[in-house]
């Protein structure tokens, strides 16, 4: 069986209340004030099963002017509404307000409800049955069928149940998969068990033991108990209206218009994107800064309106606009909402959802606009791609993703693989799963290579840039472990060279000028001819009459090259030397079992200061092993 919203909405004292009663036998009125007064203050709520044993709740709605606020707060994830017009009155101003809200949220369902037909005669109720008709043709119930009521004498209500049941058959269900929402209607207390919150389940399923997030406030609670048309139940649906005990909050803590979600889900904000349509019957414009009361779910809110691409908004038109709040609200793509004039208080207009949580937009800026476009109208794939290249040269979270978008995780990898086929994103890495566009992997190599080239014909010697040290200077907010990962896969298609920690563009070879050539040779030679008693670096340095700086710059080099070899800080050797302490100790060890340090001092003619960091430096390189006092020789491999 589906699970079903039904709405009553229409003009103060159309008979809504009584209609629902003579439906399902409850009396929604159940504040005193409201059955003092005769008119419905707060919303109310009622079980109605069908003949055909389809289970659904109606809501019913104030009709009062000074309550539609209330009203909009049980209009949200209403599949089907119950028009109401009384007979005696015809069309009056909540009619048109509360058809107006009704269009603003696309609830494109109904029955028209001609109420009180037993207080007028038939021609009466003939010419405002044409009233309604008339009025309705204009409107998102266009062609809805019109029934004649009294609830009274019981007159009618066959015909409304049937058509109820006819027109649920074409109800989409809302997601009962995927993340959870659940507006906050109601707040209540009940002894020995506690805070229990009502809504309208909007997406996904709650169960009995479920950890969810209270927002705005970023709470986390847990659920205790669920009911659900006054049953108990372990688990609840999207389409029901559920109630549930939860612990971990206090009554204070929370109110109407707050959300329980899956947690981690939505982030609250100050500011959302949006398609902003004003009505054509709006009494005013809508000007760039107006002050407007803006309703979504249970919640209102003040903000202002950003009109993006003009300065005043006429009856009838609509545009990309950024709601810029006073407190912070929840929000997702693809959300209906309503806005009303600050003072007087009118609904004016309203809209869908296009960003959650935007950023600051600036106003006349042709890229926005597209962007929002895209956001609006284009395909999951055109906006999949555009929130990776709108993130530039950083990679984003697979679950940033489907949060931002607003579509399912199944539906989002999709159009990643085919964004990877297409060579317009890549996966930068798998746990956690982030991608990042081929346009961001672009910039961040050209600011690699403008800067890599700068460093090359500068230090022509130096075998590359420091991996960190490019880091933090060109990209500071960028993850060490996303960037490796850019850099790998940079290497990888053949655009960078790593060579250790160092960074360089494909194809750099250090090179030497012929000055720098005739210095690496004297300082080769050298320390060939100084054998096993080297000199400093520093007597080398006077010796070719180099700079410090220079100096420094080609012995670096010659490390890099392997022409000159460090055995411990400020020691340094020829190649050709090590080569020869090593086959000394190999003639050495093939009559003797094991070398002293004095045996190796001797043997190259050396002083300790020397022969003690070249025979460690043997140690680490594991061609011999220290045994107490005296080091062997290791098997070579």
């Amino acid at each position: 069986m589906k699970r079903i919203i039904i709405g009553t909405a229409g003009h103060i004292d159309h008979g809504k209340t009584t209609l629902v009663k003579a439906l399902t036998g409850v009396d929604t009125d159940r504040l005193k004030e409201e059955q003092q007064r005769g008119i419905t203050i707060e919303l109310g709520f009622a079980p109605f099963q069908l003949p055909g044993g389809q289970k659904a709740a109606i809501i019913d709605m104030p009709g009062h002017e000074r309550f539609i606020k209330h009203m909009l707060a049980g209009a949200f994830g209403v599949d089907l509404v119950l028009f109401t017009v009384a007979a005696d009155e015809g069309i009056m101003p909540q009619s048109r307000e509360h058809m107006d809200i009704i269009e603003l949220l696309g609830v494109e369902k109904g029955v028209v409800v001609l109420t009180k037909t037993d207080l007028v005669d038939e021609e009466w109720q003939m010419l405002v049955e044409e009233e309604v008709r008339e009025f309705i043709d204009g409107t998102i119930l266009r062609g809805a069928p019109i029934v004649p009521v009294s609830a009274l004498k019981k007159e009618g209500l066959d015909q409304v149940i049937a058509w109820v049941e006819k027109i649920a058959e074409e109800v989409e269900e809302k997601p009962a998969f995927g993340h959870m929402r659940l507006p906050v209607d109601r707040v209540f207390t009940v002894a020995g068990f506690g805070t229990v919150v009502t809504g309208t389940l909007w997406s996904g399923q709650i169960q009995v033991g479920d950890q969810l997030e209270l927002m705005p406030l970023q709470k986390p609670v847990r659920v205790r108990n669920i009911q659900v048309h006054n049953d108990r139940v372990t688990k609840a649906y999207a389409g029901q209206r559920v109630a549930v005990n939860i612990q971990g909050v206090d009554l204070a803590d929370i109110k109407r218009g707050y959300l329980l979600a899956t947690p981690g889900f939505l982030t609250p904000t100050f500011r959302i994107d949006t398609k902003l349509r004003l009505l054509s019957s709006s009494p005013r414009t809508l000007k760039n800064w107006n002050r407007v009361r803006f309703h979504l779910g249970t919640d209102e809110c003040l903000g202002r309106v950003v009109l993006l691409d003009r300065d005043e908004l006429l009856p009838g038109e609509e545009a990309f606009a950024q709601l810029v709040m006073e407190k912070p609200v929840v929000a997702y793509k693809g959300d209906p909402f309503v806005i009303r004039y600050y003072s007087p208080v009118t609904t004016i207009g309203g809209g869908i959802v296009i960003d959650g949580n935007a950023p600051k937009q600036k106003r006349f800026r042709e890229d926005v606009l597209e962007q929002l476009a895209v956001k609006e109208e284009g395909s999951l794939y055109d906006h999949v791609l555009q929130e990776l290249e709108t993130k530039k040269e950083n990679p984003v979270l697979l679950e940033e993703l489907i949060k931002k978008i607003g579509a399912g995780e199944e539906e989002v990898m999709a159009e990643l693989q085919q964004l990877q086929q297409d060579e317009k994103a890549i996966l930068l890495g798998a746990t956690p799963a982030t991608y990042i566009s081929c346009q961001g992997v672009d910039q961040v190599y050209g600011k690699i290579q403008v800067t890599l080239d700068a460093f090359h014909r500068k230090n022509p010697l130096r075998p590359g840039y420091s991996k960190e040290d490019l880091r933090s200077r060109l990209f500071p907010r960028l993850a060490a472990k996303d960037f490796n990962n850019l850099l790998k896969h940079l290497e990888k298609n053949g655009r960078l060279e790593g060579r250790g920690n160092f960074l360089r563009l494909s194809g750099f070879t250090p090179s030497l000028t012929p000055l720098q050539e005739e210095a690496r040779e004297q300082i080769r030679n050298t320390l060939v001819r100084e054998g096993f008693v080297p000199p400093s670096p520093e007597t080398l340095r006077e010796e070719t009459g180099m700079g410090e700086k220079d100096f420094q710059e080609l012995f670096t080099y010659m490390l890099e090259q392997g022409d000159v070899v460090k055995v411990t800080e400020g020691i340094f050797f020829a190649r050709e030397v090590i080569g020869q302490g090593k086959e000394m100790m190999r003639q050495f060890f093939a009559a003797q079992p094991e070398m002293t340090l004095a045996e190796a001092r001797d043997l190259f003619n050396t002083t300790r200061k020397f022969a003690l960091p070249l025979v460690e430096y043997y140690d680490r390189i594991r061609f011999t092993r220290r045994i107490g006092d005296g080091r062997v020789l290791l098997p070579e491999k």
